[in-house]
């Protein structure tokens, strides 16, 4: 990713450590777990989590069996993940991976493509991701969509603040969201480009998982994440409205998959 003093600077107080795994960001989590669960080979496998933050994904696969090497730009989030029982993490970048030729059973991009608004630097990304990826592969990338803000900024009560208001809708102009509250920019992808730029990676054929629905935007949807069985029934919705064409802009975050061709 693009590690702008900014985009230090956020990370740097730590506020990513929490996001998934408290209030409604954890139904993005299991949303990814759920997709992934389905695709990924059977553990044990090696994964390689590029831009995994401080391991909450790393974190699971471990449980799970994986062998899990963690690429991360920020030395917090280095520091943080490589405390994790399992978890060898060190720095690296989405566009340049230290890692040899087909040397993973998966590679996963979970944020990286958030913070490179070129799109050359996110198909670089990509193409790094299926060099590293074993013929027969899965290469896995999450990406905001380009409607996000404008949904999120009316359900958390900002869109009546003028900059918040202004900053949602130039993302839906042209994809990128200059945050009035952080002060660096983020790329918000179209549900429709991401295929484009998987293919001109070279990695052709690719799906789309819409993570969250609408349910993101719901008012109680903590007190669903909360209760086990709520939860369950609300995961089970939104499996099976997942690969929509007319959803996937709705999802806060999509998911998409394709294997390195043979």
């Amino acid at each position: 990713m693009t590690v702008t003093r900014e985009v230090r600077a956020y990370y740097e107080q730590d506020r990513e450590h929490g996001r998934l795994r408290a209030g409604r960001g954890r139904l993005e989590l299991w949303r990814t777990q759920d997709v992934l669960r389905r695709a990924l080979p059977s553990p044990p496998a090696r994964v390689l989590d590029v831009g995994g933050g401080t391991g909450v994904h790393a974190e699971w696969l471990v449980a799970d069996g994986y062998e899990v090497e963690l690429l991360d730009p920020i030395p917090l989030h280095v520091e943080r993940a490589g405390a994790l029982a399992g978890v060898t993490a060190r720095p690296g970048d989405a566009r340049d991976l230290p890692a040899p030729d087909a040397s993973a059973h998966a590679v996963l991009l979970l944020g990286p493509l958030y913070h490179l608004a070129d799109r050359a630097d996110r198909v670089t990304a990509l193409t790094e991701a299926r060099r590293v990826v074993r013929p027969g592969g899965l290469v896995a990338a999450a990406t905001i969509n380009r409607y996000a803000a404008v949904h999120d900024t009316i359900h958390l009560g900002l869109y009546t603040q003028e900059p918040e208001r202004r900053a949602a809708h130039a993302a839906v102009t042209d994809g990128v969201m200059l945050s009035p509250g952080h002060g660096f920019s983020a790329y918000f992808h179209d549900p429709d480009e991401i295929v484009g730029e998987f293919a001109d990676a070279g990695l052709p054929g690719a799906e789309r998982y819409g993570l969250e629905g609408a349910f993101w935007l719901y008012g109680d949807v903590g007190d669903w994440l909360d209760d086990p069985e709520r939860r369950r029934l609300m995961l089970d919705a939104q499996r099976a409205l997942e690969r929509v064409p007319s959803l996937l802009g709705v999802s806060g975050h999509l998911l998409t998959l394709a294997r390195r061709p043979a």
